[in-house]
């Protein structure tokens, strides 16, 4: 089997091996770079291989808490991504160490490196006067990217779906075994879900020099939707009848706190606040053009997507007959 012989550019992805990093590695190796994935159990990254040609993928081990693996993983490399994130506190691995010191440390160690481009993926939602801790390291890393490395390009994305994704996927989950689906807040908040295919493939074009360096990009898919219009929708595909009962944010945010105690909680009382502010593209995002169609992407839509995976949650699966 002929090794890989494609260009010689480099790229190290922090977080490559997780639901984003697969798209983000599978568009780098498309465009024929070496993708070298820093993540902190290399061991569990072999999947990623055959995403691109022998020898064009390398696992690497890499901890954002430990400066000294960031900087030998960025050695030798011409661009960065940085994926890493976590949407709960899970022992060492704290908002503040991933999101806003770790961010930091990889700026610094890329720009030290003489790395060419940085791409750091924040969210919609970073803000620094946030009541969510995840909002405020968000913002915190963002602000620490753009101090070690002043021409880092920032994406921030609404919530992603995709074949893996963390939300679409866990309410249909939820259709199997409960007779009802919670509202927080009423389901009022607004999102804007994105193509997981979609950010991979922005984030790709900010390693080519197709965005602006030192800017922040929001990106959204086609539509807004409010959460239990969500829900209603993957209630639709899924050929489930469940009660969308609404849960006011004054118990939501007692169940997340009770919640959050459990290991893998399924709701936290920091989701609970994250949940108050509306997850959509800015204005001034779109007006200078920092978004997804600005960059030149059709987003494609929840309708175009959601059946290719959510069909496995029907009861009959595949099989299950179309509502005539």
């Amino acid at each position: 089997m002929q090794q890989f012989s494609g260009s010689e550019k480099r790229v190290t992805v922090f977080g490559g091996s997780g639901f984003v990093g697969r798209h983000v590695v599978r568009a780098l190796a498309k465009r024929g770079y070496r993708v070298r994935v820093a993540v902190r159990r290399p061991d569990l990254a072999g999947h990623l291989r055959p995403l691109g040609a022998v020898g064009q993928i390398q696992p690497v081990q890499a901890n954002l808490r430990y400066p000294d693996s960031v900087i030998a993983a960025v050695a030798d490399a011409d661009f960065v991504v940085n994926l890493v994130g976590i949407l709960q506190e899970n022992g060492a691995q704290k908002f503040d160490a991933v999101q806003a010191n770790g961010a930091a440390i990889v700026a610094r160690a890329a720009k030290q490196a003489g790395v060419e481009r940085l791409v750091h993926m924040s969210a919609i939602g970073a803000n620094a006067d946030s009541e969510a801790a995840y909002a405020r390291s968000k913002a915190e890393g963002e602000a620490a990217v753009l101090r070690e490395f002043p021409e880092a390009m920032i994406v921030r994305p609404s919530i992603v779906f995709g074949q893996e994704d963390a939300f679409f996927n866990r309410f249909a989950a939820m259709t199997r075994i409960s007779p009802f689906l919670p509202l927080i807040g009423g389901g009022k908040t607004k999102f804007q879900p994105v193509f997981v295919g979609d950010v991979a493939e922005a984030i790709a074009m900010g390693i080519d020099g197709k965005m602006q360096p030192g800017k922040v990009y929001e990106l959204g898919g086609p539509d807004v939707a409010s959460f239990k219009e969500c829900l209603e929708l993957m209630l639709k595909i899924t050929l489930r009848k469940r009660l969308l009962l609404s849960i006011p944010w004054g118990l939501a945010e007692f169940q997340g706190k009770v919640l959050g105690l459990l290991p893998n909680a399924p709701l936290t009382h920091d989701q609970v606040l994250m949940l108050k502010s509306d997850n959509v593209v800015g204005t001034a995002a779109k007006a200078d053009k920092r978004t997804l169609t600005g960059l030149g992407i059709s987003p494609r839509s929840m309708e175009a997507i959601l059946p290719t995976y959510l069909i496995q949650y029907r009861e009959r699966g595949q099989f299950e007959p179309e509502a005539s």
